[in-house]
């Protein structure tokens, strides 16, 4: 029966995908080596885990809508959900990598979003959580197996990637969801004082920058 361990190699911005993605590059290996995995259909939830690091006094500041105040951090700072991600495996003997794409929100009503957006340099620490579903050769012939829940590995993303890959899909821009009656008032301040873009309205309702 496979005995599937797993460990992440490193990460890479996804290319011209249809949304956001970044690319961790996961190594498993089986025990026994010669054993023949047909397939395997990988499924994988990435947590943030957010009191292994530290955190510079503008990224505290930034983190107060998640974590509430630095004195309090003791109590609130705790691991986030990011994302969950799945992947089918091709046949392999012993060991063998595939890359596990993770999907990737700007939307800042999302803790993870408001997490990264925070983030000035260093690293985010990450356990993935694999699960799934084996099929391998056996005397018997083709047989199934689960993957056991306490299959983990860990990994730290350097912050610089999650950058990366939001200038290549979002240059100079971040998103912000609004209640619709919010909107709407929006919309009617943007018509009645003829600005051509929500970046003006904004502006203009925020008012000149005053130094900090």
């Amino acid at each position: 029966m496979p005995s599937l361990r797993f460990s992440v190699e490193g990460a890479s911005v996804v290319p011209h995908a249809a949304s956001p993605l970044v690319a961790l590059t996961v190594r498993i290996e089986n025990a026994p080596p010669d054993e023949t995995i047909h397939a395997t259909l990988l499924s994988c939830q990435v947590r943030i885990d957010a009191p292994l690091r530290s955190y510079a006094p503008s990224e505290r500041d930034r983190l107060r809508d998640l974590f509430g105040e630095a004195d309090q951090w003791s109590r609130s700072l705790r691991g986030l959900l990011w994302t969950h991600a799945a992947v089918t495996v091709p046949p392999f003997q012993g060991s063998t990598r595939v890359d596990l794409h993770l999907p990737c929100s700007a939307d800042l009503s999302s803790g993870a979003a408001k997490y990264f957006y925070a983030l000035e340099s260093g690293h985010i620490p990450l356990t993935l959580q694999f699960s799934g579903t084996v099929f391998y050769q056996a005397d018997e012939g083709l047989q199934i197996a689960r993957i056991p829940w306490d299959r983990e590995a860990v990994f730290r993303l350097d912050v610089a990637v999650w950058k990366q890959m939001m200038a290549a899909y979002y240059p100079n821009t971040a998103f912000l969801s609004l209640r619709a009656d919010v909107f709407d008032r929006l919309h009617r301040y943007r018509a009645a004082h003829g600005l051509p873009t929500w970046d003006h309205a904004v502006e203009r309702l925020l008012g000149p920058e005053r130094p900090s």
